[in-house]
C-alpha cells in the first residue's frame, strides 16, 4: 500500500520531493514507535538521511511534522478503500471487501495503530484542525452509505444503520486485537499476533458482520 519513496538524487537538496518523503518515512517510524513526545526530531533526521534543517524548513516544527504523517497515513487509507471500487460489485461482495481490506489494512500496517493510539493521547487536536483529512472522511461515508443503501434496496441488508455507526463498530473489530495485543496474549495465554490467530479473527469478525447486516433486529 505505502509508495516507495524516490529514489536518491545526486543532491538531494535540489530534489525536494525526495527530501519530503524520506522524512516522512523516517518520521512514521519515530513517532509509531515513541510517539509524539517521545520522537526525536534529530533521530528522524539521521533516520532520513539528511540534514535537520531540511526537517524544519519543509515541515516548521515536529507537530507539523507528526501532522504531516498522519494525514498521509489517513490518505493511504482510504485510497486504498476509495481502489476497491465497490461499485461494480454487488451490495454483499462489496461490503465483504471492505471489511476484510481494513483488517488485513490494520495488520499489515501496524505503524497506523500506533499512530491512531497515540493521537487519543493527544485528544485528536492534530486530526481536528485538518481540513485535509475531513474530506477524506466525508468520502468514506459515502462509500459506505452507498453499499448500504443498495444492499438494503436488493434485500440483502435489513439492518437499518447509519454509515458512521457501521464504520466504527468494523473500525473497532478490525483494530481492538491489535491495539491490545500483548495484553490479550497474556491473559488468555494464546499468541494474538501469530498467522493463525489473526486468520481465526479476521473470518470471526467478517461472519459476525456479515450476520449482522442480514438479520433483523430482535424486537421486529
Amino acid at each position: 500500500m505505502t509508495a516507495a519513496p524516490p529514489k536518491r538524487p545526486s543532491d538531494s537538496l535540489r530534489d525536494p520531493e525526495w527530501t519530503k518523503a524520506r522524512l516522512l518515512e523516517a518520521a512514521r517510524g519515530e513517532f509509531s514507535d515513541k510517539g509524539l513526545s517521545g520522537a526525536r526530531v534529530n533521530a528522524i533526521a539521521a533516520a532520513a538521511g539528511v540534514n535537520k534543517q531540511l526537517l524544519y524548513y519543509y515541515f516548521g516544527d515536529k507537530e507539523s511534522l507528526y501532522t504531516a504523517v498522519l494525514q498521509q497515513a489517513y490518505e493511504e487509507i482510504r485510497i486504498g478503500e476509495q481502489e476497491l471500487d465497490l461499485e461494480r460489485l454487488p451490495p454483499e461482495d462489496a461490503m465483504r471487501t471492505f471489511i476484510e481490506f481494513n483488517f488485513d489494512y490494520m495488520v499489515s500496517h501496524r505503524y497506523f495503530v500506533a499512530l491512531l493510539g497515540d493521537e487519543n493521547l493527544h485528544e485528536a487536536r492534530h486530526v481536528r484542525d485538518s481540513v485535509q483529512l475531513s474530506g477524506l472522511h466525508a468520502r468514506l461515508e459515502q462509500t459506505i452509505g452507498g453499499t448500504l443503501a443498495r444492499g438494503r434496496a436488493a434485500g440483502v441488508f435489513v439492518r437499518d444503520i447509519e454509515p458512521v455507526d457501521l464504520y466504527i463498530t468494523i473500525a473497532s473489530l478490525c483494530f481492538f486485537h491489535l491495539s491490545n495485543r500483548h495484553t490479550l496474549s497474556a491473559i488468555f495465554g494464546r499468541d494474538f499476533t501469530s498467522d493463525t490467530e489473526i486468520a481465526h479473527r479476521r473470518e470471526h469478525v467478517v461472519d459476525l458482520l456479515m450476520s449482522f447486516l442480514k438479520s433483523a433486529p430482535a424486537s421486529e
